[in-house]
């Protein structure tokens, strides 16, 4: 099991004045420690549950350039990207400069996005949810074609794009690690199958044993090779949360097909014990 670090609350007791340092030391830590991938939100307010909404909360991008500078090997992407916050081209510009700027570490996480409230606080177009999975298809095709080596233009219902070139080109090969997050299993899981790397899921109470029962069958009816694609969970970490606990959960996880865990805190303030706790479940094995 490999472990990923998402950070979703940077209200920690260090301060927002002094949050680009103790980011710093937080991932430097995570990296030290083994884990192997380091995630951050796409939002802009603070999530319901998380915290308060006006918790702090970093732009992904330019965050993941950030941590980029301050790790050497770990894996880094959105978990997720809310598809309606960037135009494809961009978007796919965006994780193209990471990535050769990290020397062939970024991916992209991305999904359908959902929250309403944010999108009409910041003035974000907030389109109806047969739409933003039309735009989440087109936005996945433009990325795969700006990742290869075609400069044919790009003819969607949505977008019209006359010339995809996309210099200098990724690194990674054959292209970026891509990963669509949630469980939606007429659409999310369906675009899984036909496009992605991996999935993500949350896991709160019970296995999601029926979302990859699922996701094999989407697969069987494109023709895709279920064992191909990554499953990967999203767990939280609270106060109460033990190493044991951790490793007793990734165990379950990992005897049902899962490959990689994303721990993310709540209700902690002091970054450090997210990795202690992390680093002491991968000793437990």
């Amino acid at each position: 099991m490999d472990y990923g670090l998402h950070i979703a609350d940077f209200t920690w007791r260090s301060g927002a004045h002094d949050l680009g340092p103790a980011l710093a030391a937080h991932v430097r830590n995570a990296e030290a420690a083994g884990i192997g991938r380091i995630t951050v939100m796409d939002h802009f307010w603070q999530l319901p549950g998380l915290g308060p909404v006006e918790h702090e909360m970093l732009e992904a991008y330019a965050t993941l350039g950030f941590i980029a500078a301050h790790t050497e090997h770990v894996l880094l992407h959105t978990l997720v990207s809310g598809v309606i916050y960037r135009h494809p081209s961009l978007l796919a510009k965006q994780v193209t400069t990471l990535d050769v700027l990290s020397g062939g570490r970024m991916g992209l996480g991305i999904g359908a996005a959902w929250n309403e409230e944010e999108c009409r606080g910041l003035g974000f177009p907030f389109p109806p949810v047969a739409q933003r999975f039309r735009e989440l298809e087109e936005t996945l095709q433009i990325c795969l074609q700006m990742w290869s080596d075609s400069e044919e233009p790009y003819e969607g219902a949505i977008w019209q794009l006359e010339r995809t070139l996309n210099s200098p080109q990724a690194i990674s090969r054959p292209h970026p690690y891509l990963l669509i997050g949630g469980g939606g299993e007429k659409k999310t899981l369906r675009l899984v199958a036909q496009y992605a790397d991996a999935c993500n899921l949350g896991v709160r109470d019970e296995l999601p044993t029926h979302k990859l029962d699922v996701l094999r069958a989407h697969c069987d009816d494109v023709g895709r090779d279920y064992d191909t694609i990554e499953k990967t969970a999203m767990v939280p970490m609270t106060p109460e949360t033990t190493a044991s606990s951790l490793a007793a959960l990734s165990a379950s996880l990992a005897d049902i097909g899962f490959t990689a865990n994303y721990v993310f805190a709540v209700g902690i303030d002091e970054p450090s014990r997210v990795v202690d706790v992390i680093h002491e479940a991968l000793e437990l094995g």
